[in-house]
C-alpha cells in the first residue's frame, strides 16, 4: 500500500466511531420522517373516507313524548298506603 493509503486509511479508523454514529443517527432520522409520513399519510385516507361517508348522510333528531300520568298516580298511591 501507498503512504497516501495508510494515511487515509489511518485517518479513516481514528474518525470511524463518530461517522458510525452520525450514520446512525441520519438513519433513525429517515426513518421517523417515513413513519411521519405514513401516519399523516393514513390519517388523511380515514379522515376522506369519513367525509365521503358522512356526507349523504342527514341527522335526523326524533322526539319521543311519553305519558306518565299513569305512573304517577300509581306512585302517590304507594306513598299514601305506606303513611
Amino acid at each position: 500500500m501507498s503512504q497516501k493509503k495508510v494515511d487515509a486509511y489511518k485517518a479513516e479508523k481514528a474518525n470511524r466511531e463518530k461517522i458510525m454514529k452520525r450514520e446512525k443517527l441520519i438513519l433513525n432520522l429517515e426513518k421517523l420522517a417515513a413513519l411521519v409520513v405514513c401516519i399523516v399519510a393514513v390519517c388523511w385516507i380515514g379522515y376522506s373516507v369519513y367525509g365521503k361517508v358522512t356526507e349523504g348522510q342527514e341527522t335526523v333528531q326524533t322526539e319521543t313524548v311519553m305519558d306518565t300520568s299513569a305512573l304517577d298516580s300509581y306512585l302517590n298511591g304507594l306513598s299514601e298506603d305506606a303513611e
